[in-house]
């Protein structure tokens, strides 16, 4: 929360010379809570979080409905990177690639999150946010290959960054280029956009009864066996000390929310707490 001064025009005196309202000036303290808690924040964002209720593609209003929220964002004056998932076309560990090599099915999940990641930033454009792709595999036609000085560069300057393609190697997850990512960009967090309002010691949507943990440690996700981020993820944030942030996307205003520092979702750091508190 910050403290905005406004100058507010009275006229309740007169000046004794010219007998005329004489021109004061009087400054209201407002208090605003506009203020980030973070700087630089990583947002994770699944395929599926586009592909909405139409289950496979891009849904249009969908992700104009993101990048009109992200934009929202942008306005604070946080600097915003994004790494995008492709399960909404393929997945290199789903059923559709069983019969395929597994680096060739990876590496088509790749191509998957490129595909997210220029809709992603035609609809950022759109909003008038100037957006930058960067892939792990150089495909220079279409998008910046990843170069971290440049990804820097382009957030201090405004833009949002895009990093598409994973890690570029098979056998890692989007979910663990997020945490690459996020480090590598020095981040304040990262922030894990789902379909479920934080992290839950059982499926909410198929368990009742399940129980919410508003703050959790690394070690008792990994413990637990949690499907916060994949194990390799948790591990590399954990190493590093770079905290997570669970949250439901499909609240529209949430991302913000969080930016901002309401206690909203569930938060993965070093110092953990009970199901429930």
């Amino acid at each position: 929360m910050g403290a905005l001064f406004l100058p507010v025009f009275s006229c309740k005196c007169e000046d004794e010379s010219s007998r005329q309202p004489a021109k004061r000036w009087r400054y209201e303290i407002l208090m605003t809570t506009t203020t980030p808690a973070f700087k630089r924040v990583l947002l994770k964002l699944s395929g599926e979080a586009l592909a909405a209720n139409q289950g496979f593609g891009v849904e249009t209003a969908r992700i104009h409905e993101v990048a009109a929220e992200l934009a929202d964002v942008h306005k604070l004056g946080v600097q915003l990177a994004i790494v995008v998932g492709g399960g909404n076309f393929f997945r290199g560990v789903a059923h559709q690639a069983k019969d395929m090599d597994r680096v060739s099915a990876d590496h088509m999940g790749m191509l998957a999150t490129v595909i997210n990641a220029l809709a992603l930033q035609d609809a950022l454009e759109k909003q008038g946010v100037y957006t930058r792709v960067q892939t792990a595999i150089e495909m220079n036609q279409v998008a910046e290959p990843f170069i971290r000085r440049r990804a820097i560069r382009h957030l201090e300057k405004g833009r949002i960054v895009i990093f598409a393609g994973g890690t570029g190697n098979p056998y890692f997850s989007t979910d663990t280029a997020a945490s690459l990512r996020a480090m590598e960009i020095k981040a304040d967090a990262i922030l894990k956009a789902t379909k479920v309002d934080g992290i839950y010691d059982a499926d909410p949507m198929t368990v009742d009864g399940a129980k919410k943990f508003n703050h959790i440690s690394y070690m008792d996700v990994l413990r637990l066996g949690l499907k916060v981020m994949d194990s390799t993820a948790i591990s590399l944030c954990k190493d590093n000390n770079l905290p997570i942030i669970v949250f439901n996307l499909n609240h529209r205003g949430n991302i913000r929310r969080v930016v901002l520092g309401e206690k909203i979702g569930s938060r993965v750091s070093a110092q953990g707490a009970s199901a429930g508190e």
